[in-house]
């Protein structure tokens, strides 16, 4: 027997877009509703996904088939929508980073329990199945101790980006909550926290070189996880041209390296490499594997694999009552290590995270 469908409503319809769009398609839900206070953006969307417009979010959470909502506004907005929707008592799925505030990331944390809801907030480097075959290695042990993680997320945004009636808040401390780091950098602090555990402790520094924002462009950072492994960070969106992001990871028992796709895959156990050339012709270069080069220059040219599956799953696990894939609580520790980066920054001192 098909699963009921749980009946979504959608806010902030520029990343809310792809939220709409795997919404019509998605296993188990449905596009209720969307709401933006632009009426160039709402009315559009709802003819296009045959929905229910909406220019108050407040009216949105009024409306009994919307179950859950995506929240896709600004970041600085996250967890105040995400309150409202916890008093309204809709389920949610919010769009990274979870918020640009640690208190109010708390807040939201304790209300959704105190609610009983189901909370999620989309990571898709998580689900990616890349991703998923290091992290069980890592996990299993099969890297042995690890020494090194390191993450370089060279990406271009022109100007325009910034700038136009939607673009403003980018870049900002008070919405975006820094730059290349919080926006387009969240998704690797997740990746690599996600992968090799907590940071306890950092150094970090930034600057704005190839931009009119207020907010950093380029950041560094010398990262202490809490296993003793060492890491490095590099985020930017002044790199002309853009790149895939790079990642390596090393431990006494093997090496694991991507950068658009899978370059390196030595562990130790396995020794006739049958696992290497099985990952390579998956994963490898001559894999389709393009989505983080294009990602690198266009932030619209995202896939909607990782986005259906989370709102899938949300919905799966409000019907049997469960915790999400990728709950708010474990997307806290991303924004936990870019504040302290920006904090390491303006001090100059290293940062300690409790």
């Amino acid at each position: 027997m098909e699963a009921r469908p749980i009946g979504f409503g959608v806010v902030g319809l520029g990343m809310g877009k792809q939220h709409c769009r795997v919404l019509t398609r998605g296993r188990g839900v449905k596009l209720v509703a969307a709401c933006d206070t632009d009426p160039e953006r709402l009315n559009p969307t709802a003819a296009e996904y045959k929905c229910r417009p909406y220019a108050s979010y407040a009216e949105m959470l009024k409306d009994p088939e919307v179950e859950a909502v995506c929240i896709a506004t600004p970041s600085g907005m996250h967890a105040d929508m995400g309150l409202q929707a916890a008093a309204a008592g809709k389920h949610m799925m919010i769009e990274k980073p979870i918020d640009i505030d640690l208190a109010k990331v708390r807040r939201l944390i304790k209300a959704v329990r105190k609610a009983k809801l189901k909370a999620g907030c989309i990571f898709q480097l998580r689900t990616d199945p890349l991703n998923r075959r290091i992290k069980a290695a890592i996990d299993q042990g099969r890297l042995g101790r690890l020494i090194g993680v390191h993450a370089i997320l060279p990406s271009w945004r022109a100007q325009e980006y910034f700038e136009g009636v939607h673009g403003t808040w980018r870049g900002t401390w008070a919405m975006d909550g820094g730059g290349s780091l919080m926006n387009q950098g969240v998704h690797t602090v997740d990746l690599i926290q996600w992968l090799a555990g907590r940071v306890t402790r950092l150094y970090g520094a930034f600057g704005v070189f190839a931009h009119k924002i207020e907010a950093e462009d380029k950041t560094v950072a010398c990262l202490h996880f809490a296993n003793g492994a060492l890491g490095t960070l590099s985020t930017t969106t002044a790199a002309w041209g853009g790149d895939a992001p790079y990642l390596l990871i090393h431990g006494e028992k093997g090496t694991i390296h991507k950068s658009g796709y899978l370059r390196l895959w030595k562990l130790m156990d396995d020794k006739d490499g049958v696992e290497e050339k099985e990952l390579m012709s998956y994963y490898g270069p001559r894999a389709e594997a393009s989505e983080g080069a294009k990602l690198a220059t266009d932030p619209t040219a995202l896939s909607s694999g990782g986005h259906q599956f989370q709102v899938e799953d949300l919905a799966d696990a409000i019907r049997e009552n469960r915790d999400p894939y990728i709950t708010i609580d474990s997307a806290m520790h991303p924004v936990e290590i870019i504040n302290a980066v920006y904090r390491s920054g303006r001090t100059g001192r290293p940062v300690t995270i409790k």
